[in-house]
């Protein structure tokens, strides 16, 4: 058994002089000696570490001893509070008793009697702690299934008489029920045996239940699916803070995240009825808010709509985002699909969402002699996988991955495809450099319009349709240049230029040369 202890004194001689006092006390189950040199100070210590002992001077500047020892109990109503005072003031000593303190000490304090009073606090302090113990073990399996059982009844009947003795021990300062599930565990548990799968479990189940008992948590009941169910035996401020630091601390030792629902606080065993059901309330909304978190009203969250009103318009943005490969504009419609101001509740109203979206951008790429699920690769049955996650922004996370694949596959193929078809026009155009060679021409013969295949040669060559074709004539000429036995007017002629002037001031112009000179430098 670990304790703590917080001393408390404004000042610095008197709190280091009770710190190496309290601290040289081999004989007692010490943990940690913490010091603060404020009330203020001393509290956000309360709110970082748990405290057993605290001893505090009574009277301190800005916040009393008496103040302090208020919100104390506020943090943590179990909390020993021993005050030391210079003061003989009997108003400071019936404060004190007000306050339920633990003890009342005069300085000078002797080291005797400093020592009796701590070995006194800790023996109780143990002895509470073995019967929270003895009480979380009296509640047997069989106990534990009666009172599961009775929180799953649509209506609340009597309770067992020996459950109903352990719920009265808990509602003695209040109680309330939170509900820990740990998430994916459907998906990440994918192939594992039933011994890994059982020792997992197991190995979770002890890290709960061992944090509780370490922070007097309450009692943990195991369920079904790795859920368990808590029964809070601190105070809601405590629990609140507990149940946080459970989270924080279950990711840090498993990597793996858990979400806690939490229903109120109640001193009546049958609201605790009403507890556990807005726990599970709280839970079921994991879906909607996200994972890894404390969830304790779900009653705050209200659907505004069912599906957006104008999905047709925002499927029609998005295909041509994909089209055009901006993944931002993509986001953006995903984001209002899915995480706007109308998120859907259910997963079967995700579910139908997402079969019309694809269905639709499926109907959409038909048209254009694309095929959705053959450029991913996924069969059509393959929305069926979102059902493995828990929460909305899973699923769009796992569908903005496969779009923003969709875009650049499509974007690659139509690259592809536009190179080819550039490939090809340009052996045509090859094919026919003796002709007159027009872009009506050539677009008819590709079946595109002038004005498309004149933009597609300046986004694609970054040239007009008119330069491409006098670059490849002028590749023609410098080719056959290379054969001495051609006259000038002959290639001229092959190159498809009648006008022999027109040939030579082109040729120039384009080569800074005339043919001959051309030749010469070429030595041909």
């Amino acid at each position: 058994m670990e304790i703590n202890i917080l001393l408390v004194d404004d000042e610095a001689i008197d709190l280091e002089w009770l710190r190496r006092r309290v601290a040289g006390s081999e004989h007692l189950p010490l943990h940690s000696v913490i010091t603060a040199k404020s009330g203020f100070a001393a509290l956000k210590l309360m709110e970082q570490h748990r405290i057993d002992i605290i001893l505090s001077d009574i009277r301190m500047p800005i916040m009393t001893g008496v103040e302090f020892a208020r919100k104390a109990k506020e943090l943590n109503p179990q909390v020993e509070i021993v005050f030391i005072s210079g003061h003989q003031d009997f108003s400071y000593a019936r404060e004190a008793i007000q306050l339920n303190a633990s003890d009342y000490l005069l300085k000078p304090v002797g080291d005797d009697e400093l020592g009796e009073m701590l070995s006194r606090l800790c023996t109780k302090i143990k002895q509470e702690r073995e019967q929270n113990i003895s009480l979380s073990e009296t509640l047997s399996l069989v106990n534990q299934e009666l009172l599961l059982r009775w929180f799953n009844e649509s209506a609340p009947g009597q309770v067992e008489a020996h459950v109903q003795s352990v719920l009265t021990s808990y509602l003695q300062g209040a109680s309330a029920v939170a509900i820990i599930e740990i998430d994916d565990m459907a998906w990440k548990m994918k192939g594992w045996s039933e011994e890994e799968r059982s020792a997992w479990s197991s190995s979770a189940g002890q890290f709960i239940r061992k944090f509780a008992e370490e922070h007097n948590l309450g009692m943990v009941i195991m369920t079904y699916d790795y859920h368990f169910v808590i029964l809070a035996a601190v105070q809601e401020q405590s629990f609140t803070a507990l149940l946080e630091e459970l989270i924080r601390a279950f990711y840090q030792q498993f990597n793996c995240s858990i979400t806690i629902g939490r229903g109120m606080y109640t001193t009546e065993a049958v609201k605790l009825h009403d507890s556990y059901r807005q726990a599970q309330a709280a839970l079921s909304i994991k879906w909607i808010v996200g994972k890894n978190r404390l969830i304790q009203d779900a009653s705050e969250w209200h659907p505004k709509e069912r599906i957006a009103p104008d999905l047709e318009e925002i499927v029609e943005r998005m295909l041509k985002a994909m089209l055009d490969y901006d993944l931002t504009t993509i986001d953006d419609c995903l984001l209002q699909l899915f995480a706007g101001d109308s998120p859907l509740s259910q997963k079967n109203e995700i579910y139908d969402i997402i079969i019309r979206i694809t269905s639709k951008l499926h109907a959409d790429l038909r048209q254009m002699n694309e095929h959705l699920y053959e450029i991913l690769n996924w069969e059509s049955h393959q929305p069926f996988v979102l059902f493995q996650f828990e929460t909305v922004h899973d699923i769009l996370s796992w569908l903005r991955r496969r779009f923003f694949e969709l875009s650049e596959r499509l974007y690659l193929k139509r690259q592809r495809q536009k190179r080819k078809l550039i490939d090809e026009i340009t052996e045509y155009v090859k094919d026919r450099l003796d002709q007159k060679i027009t872009l009506n021409e050539v677009a008819a013969h590709f079946d595109f319009t002038p004005n498309y295949l004149g933009h597609l040669f300046k986004v694609e060559t970054n040239s007009l349709f008119s330069d491409f074709v006098g670059e490849l004539r002028m590749k023609r000429v410098c080719e056959l240049l290379q054969d001495p036995t051609k006259k000038v007017y002959e290639i001229a002629e092959q190159a498809g230029y009648k006008n022999i002037i027109y040939f030579n001031r082109q040729f120039k112009q384009h080569m800074g040369m005339s043919p001959g000179e051309y030749r010469k430098k070429h030595k041909i």
